[in-house]
């Protein structure tokens, strides 16, 4: 008798004769798709030390203009114009490189869904996002969110993406800590994030 049968052997007869039983399993978890609230979207990420802007979608512009204005801004092909302002230079990804896309001053897309409960931000590489490097190298990172696409957790927010796509999941700027728990920003992405709330009420 190895090792393996003498364990079973053992197992077996501790558990004696005793018949299987069937358990019910709770199944009356939260459904998937549940809207989430903008406002506690908008607390976690402040908590995260992100800066939230809340704005009708034709004031994202002025938004922008408050944020980078001046300054050279890389932005994806499918990205609305209309939240551009004249006082931004756009920079269109069309396969910049590393150089290029860290020589700017900042960065502008949009969002596939955000998750209220943890105060998540996902990108998924659509046109109106691009790729992952564009949110990575510049120092700030402007993220247009409508309301409508703001869910409540986190299975919310897996329903409504495509597994295949690459997915890039924000929790306010990047940070991380040295030993001494030191934190240290804009190590493996951007210093400032700034999240702008499309359709919330002004001053909410």
């Amino acid at each position: 008798m190895n090792a393996r049968e003498l364990v079973l052997s053992r197992i077996r007869a501790a558990l004696g004769d005793t018949p299987a039983t069937t358990v019910d399993v709770a199944r009356d978890h939260r459904p998937a798709g549940a809207a989430g609230d903008p406002h506690l979207l908008a607390h976690r990420l402040t908590d995260y030390r992100a800066t939230v802007h809340r704005c009708s979608d034709t004031e994202v512009a002025q938004v922008v203009d408050g944020i980078l204005g001046g300054g050279r801004v890389v932005i994806p092909p499918g990205l609305p114009r209309h939240w551009l302002p004249d006082t931004v230079a756009p920079v269109v990804d069309e396969n910049l490189t590393a150089a290029q896309i860290a020589a700017v001053d900042g960065v502008v897309t949009a969002a596939a869904v955000a998750v209220a409960e943890t105060g998540t931000i996902v990108l998924d590489a659509h046109p109106d996002q691009g790729r992952r490097i564009i949110t990575l190298l510049p120092d700030v990172h402007v993220c247009v969110l409508r309301t409508e696409q703001i869910v409540a957790d986190v299975p919310s927010a897996l329903a409504r993406l495509a597994p295949h796509r690459p997915l890039t999941w924000i929790s306010g700027p990047s940070a991380t800590s040295d030993i001494e728990l030191n934190r240290v920003e804009g190590v493996h992405g951007p210093r400032n994030l700034h999240v702008v709330i499309t359709g919330a009420p002004v001053g909410a």
